[in-house]
């Protein structure tokens, strides 16, 4: 039980344990060129009405002129597809393969194909210790939550070509940035930002706020992570960090988040949404608008050093649902 609490790309789950119970990787990939954006979730959904595993896609190429190329999907399959190996992690959904350090895809979805292979760089992983092992904090040890959630990959390199429909999009230089969610139910409001293609390369955001159901009543929680100049600074409720809703529509998000030794503001703009599918109890079918290239303002300021920091970020990966 330890050693997945503390790795949360491992399969948390039980094929054999009756639902409600989701669990979902996100694989994101962007181009050198930040003109091409595919992410892949593989997973399973486990209800008794309709038990089966499955490939969330969503890609958005922008072409000359500005015009945008956008396409999500939904391919299922039986549960016989899903084999998961712990050690090394390996996760097969049907023809496609998931791992630490490459992803084979192969995908046929109606009149429309994704064809390739990625290989992963090194992971940027976040500050884990025995009390806070993943990006939860000590809730990650609470049994029963609706939700948990896990950053893997903050930022890592990838490599690679894939066919996209009629044509063959080129990754090599590009970035990856990798998280995952289990439990029987997303939230019913929340807002998730992420972001790692700002000015300065190595500069990474993660983001969430959501309503949580906790022991017959409810609470707003929020996780930040934000690394900069290679440190990573966390804001959450399990560390008695501030939270500041400025505002909040359906395309444009302001917020602040500060405690003793650091502040940060953050404005996501949502830009070309696409529709994917997110679980409930009843299965996954709950339809979400993910923004696929939107865009990230964000200043910093380290109250130790008085370090202030501002940039930019683009491609940016940001969900709002109430």
């Amino acid at each position: 039980m330890a050693n997945k609490v503390t790795n949360s790309i491992l399969f948390q789950g039980d094929l054999k344990k009756q639902g409600p119970y989701f669990e979902g990787w996100y694989f994101k990939s962007v181009s050198a060129d930040e003109k091409t954006v595919l992410s892949l979730i593989p997973g399973i959904s486990l209800t008794d009405e309709d038990p089966h595993c499955f490939i969330q896609y969503s890609y958005v190429h922008s072409g000359e002129a500005l015009e945008k190329e956008l396409r999500t999907g939904y391919i299922r399959y039986p549960l016989s597809a899903f084999i998961c190996n712990r050690r090394p992690f390996v996760l097969k959904v049907g023809n496609s393969v998931f791992s630490e350090t490459l992803v084979s895809v192969h995908l046929e979805d109606a009149d429309f194909q994704i064809e390739g292979i990625l290989k992963l760089g090194h992971f940027q992983t976040i500050k884990r210790t025995p009390a806070s092992p993943s990006i939860m904090g000590f809730f990650a040890y609470i049994p029963n939550m609706e939700c948990y959630h896990g950053v893997i990959s903050m930022n890592h390199a990838i490599d690679g070509t894939v066919a996209i429909g009629t044509k063959t999009r080129d990754f090599t230089g590009g970035k990856g940035y990798l998280e995952k969610d289990w439990g029987t139910s997303f939230p019913q409001e929340y807002v998730w930002i992420q972001c790692n293609h700002f000015q300065d390369e190595g500069t990474s955001l993660f983001f969430s706020v959501a309503k949580i159901p906790f022991r017959g009543s409810s609470f707003e929680g929020f996780i930040c992570s934000f690394i900069v100049d290679g440190i990573e600074y966390r804001f959450a409720t399990y560390n008695r960090s501030k939270f500041t809703l400025g505002l909040l529509t359906d395309d444009r998000i302001e917020i602040e988040v500060s405690h003793a030794s650091a502040s940060l503001t953050i404005c996501a703009e949502v830009l070309h949404g696409g529709a994917l599918l997110a679980p409930t109890e009843k299965g996954m079918n709950k339809i979400v608008k993910e923004g696929l290239s939107g865009i990230v303002t964000v200043d910093f300021t380290d109250k130790k050093t008085g370090k202030n920091y501002h940039d930019v970020g683009n491609v940016a990966g940001i969900e709002v649902v109430r």
